[in-house]
């Protein structure tokens, strides 16, 4: 959506941007220098939970997907060497949903520094719980009515702060031509406000949701000259990460980002007996099997029937060894 070209109730009072001294040059056009600010549990929770997809490239998705697939008609862009800053905070373990929710996230955080250097920065605020008062809402009373229980209060605390101020500065230096903020949290908005203002700095917004989950925001809408309103399953699932991640300790996947760990758990303790150790087992889940119709088996785990395809292979490998031994 180019925002600077539509009209509500007369013309736009945003001032529409034409020249980009500081751009660089990409076949003779000026490509926008151009820089990614994710809101880390605002992606999260918008178009990650509860799927297979937690294990993202979030660098190939912009630089593959969304960016190619949104810059207005006219205009190009390059990524700068830092591409990405991703706005984040650890997880308390004794306000962690799963056990190895901790584990998880520091295995993820480390992938990518590993993968990434220099390219994703990961920018960290904190959580904080605390008890608080609290009153319960019920029987069409004022709160001031309603009785007062003591909670836990679980806050993500500066996250938002530096994602602004992040924005902000960069916009103001002159290191960018061009921010995309990956959010649907009003609180950025009084910092796009102030790069309108003061910058000729393009603002792209990307609402971190799949398909017909929430709508944009207006209030940073009305800040952004475009706006992606989605993020399609199909660039999720053509932007996670290797299952291995190189390095002195290789970092691996965790099991339970799988769609079906469960599945993966019967899968492996049959297949690890047979090739050893799990690594060789999921290298041969990996790669394409012509008993199993040309697929993959970790593409068929997903569901109980692939499973129990998977499976039977298995049981009539062992059986035909065993009769060839015999």
């Amino acid at each position: 959506m180019w925002l600077d070209h539509l009209e509500r109730g007369g013309k736009s009072r945003r001032k529409p941007v034409f020249s980009f001294p500081g751009g660089a040059q990409m076949n003779g056009a000026s490509a926008l220098r151009t820089r990614v600010y994710i809101d880390g549990y605002n992606l999260y929770f918008g178009c990650l939970k509860g799927t297979r997809y937690k294990w993202l490239d979030p660098l190939n998705l912009f630089k593959q997907h969304i960016i190619p697939s949104s810059m207005p008609p006219g205009l190009t862009s390059v990524l700068l060497p830092l591409s990405i800053k991703y706005f984040t905070a650890r997880i308390v373990e004794s306000a962690a949903k799963a056990v190895d929710s901790v584990s998880c996230q520091a295995r993820y955080h480390t992938a990518l520094r590993k993968l990434y250097p220099g390219q994703i920065e990961l920018i960290e605020g904190y959580y904080s719980v605390t008890k608080q008062h609290a009153r319960i809402v019920g029987g069409g009373k004022w709160p001031r009515d309603c009785e007062e229980i003591l909670v836990w209060k679980l806050e993500e605390k500066q996250s938002d702060v530096n994602l602004a101020l992040q924005t902000y500065h960069d916009a103001v230096s002159g290191d960018v031509d061009q921010v995309i903020i990956v959010t649907n949290d009003t609180d950025i908005a009084p910092a796009l406000n102030l790069i309108r203002a003061h910058t000729d700095v393009i603002i792209g917004l990307v609402i971190p949701t799949r398909p017909s989950m929430r709508k944009a925001n207006t209030e940073l809408a009305d800040q952004a000259h475009w706006v992606r309103n989605q993020i399609a399953e199909y660039e999720l699932a053509n932007s996670q990460l290797p299952r291995v991640i190189p390095g002195r300790k290789p970092t691996l996947k965790p099991l339970s980002w799988y769609a079906r760990p469960d599945l993966l758990e019967k899968v492996l303790d049959a297949a690890v007996p047979i090739l050893g150790t799990s690594g060789k087992a999921f290298k041969w889940m990996e790669d394409d099997n012509p008993y199993l119709d040309g697929q993959a088996p970790v593409n068929l785990i997903d569901t109980d029937e692939g499973a129990a395809k998977v499976l039977a292979y298995i049981a009539k490998y062992v059986a035909d060894r065993g009769e060839t031994n015999n």
